[in-house]
């Protein structure tokens, strides 16, 4: 039997979720203080490989000592590939497990990478006695793992999300781009729709949140809105930041408007007093509403519920 009272993981908020450099002690500082969904404090890409050690314990010694505004606070782990996944997760949870909420794996290529992360922290956490059960959430960053991200979403009840990571997965597919998650003019459609699309699919089939990837160019704001907006469309809960300048971006694209969400609970409302009445379809202000609308309102006010509005 579990030793947890729910196995269940949490729904948390990720409309943002900034990565920050695990080696650096000031902007650990900084991400502390920020007021936002969520921080991935980075031992990967953002590390260089002879500073991942001492990324470690800043990283530790950070989450234990400062005061952290974030809703959500991540570390994001080496692959299962190199030398420096096992050494990450066991001195990350030893060390800070009690106020880590997630892992976020880079690179997952199959669900025998998930469920690597998955075993060792079962062990971990009935050795270190933890009562909060640490999530998971997976990078998919190349074309192997877009291969199998319907593979990946099902196979642990501790995954929360699934991210894109479009840089690595641009350059595992060969593409020819300036800057990461951005769009070519050689290729006017959206150049990001299919994996998009594919991995949001994967994570709606398995309760898991669909997270966009960053956008690399952090001046260029009127982008990264667009950006946003298309992850958004296609049913993504969020996107990854690199600069704090971004997070206020991505918390409004997918935050729903005040009057969306008065609309929708007017909607539900009438259509509550309908079915009792034994009606199956209404009018409400020239907009028909039945069950299949309703469904979509309902997604639009279950996040708004979680944002508090």
């Amino acid at each position: 039997m579990s030793q947890f009272l729910d196995s269940r993981q949490p729904r948390r908020l990720r409309r943002c979720q900034l990565s920050v450099p695990g080696s650096s002690a000031k902007m650990l500082g900084k991400a502390a203080a920020l007021h936002c969904d969520g921080v991935i404090l980075d031992l990967e890409d953002a590390v260089a490989p002879n500073a991942k050690v001492e990324a470690r314990g800043l990283i530790v010694e950070a989450m234990n000592g400062l005061d952290w505004h974030p809703k959500t606070v991540s570390v994001r782990i080496n692959d299962v590939d190199t030398p420096y996944c096992h050494d990450d997760i066991i001195d990350v949870v030893s060390g800070a497990g009690p106020r880590l909420d997630t892992l976020v794996l880079a690179k997952a290529k199959s669900a025998q990478d998930v469920m690597f992360v998955h075993l060792l922290l079962n062990q971990l956490e009935a050795k270190l006695g933890l009562k909060r059960r640490i999530g998971i959430e997976c990078l998919i960053e190349d074309v192997e793992g877009m291969l199998n991200v319907e593979q990946i979403a099902a196979c642990s009840d501790r995954l929360e999300s699934l991210v894109f990571g479009m840089g690595d997965y641009s350059a595992s597919q060969g593409m020819d781009l300036q800057h990461i998650g951005a769009g070519s003019d050689a290729y006017p459609p959206d150049l990001w729709h299919y994996p998009r699309f594919k991995l949001t699919i994967a994570c709606r089939a398995n309760g898991l949140d669909p997270i966009d990837g960053p956008y690399a160019n952090f001046r260029q704001k009127d982008e990264l809105l667009i950006e946003c907006q298309r992850a958004g469309v296609l049913g993504m809960a969020g996107k990854w930041a690199i600069h704090p300048d971004q997070v206020a971006i991505a918390e409004a694209v997918f935050s729903p408007s005040s009057v969306a969400v008065a609309v929708a609970r007017k909607q539900k409302a009438a259509y509550q007093q309908a079915l009792a009445a034994g009606q199956g379809a209404i009018n409400v202000d020239g907009v028909m509403v039945d069950a299949a609308s309703l469904r979509l309102q309902q997604n639009l006010l279950d996040r708004a519920d979680l944002i508090g509005m």
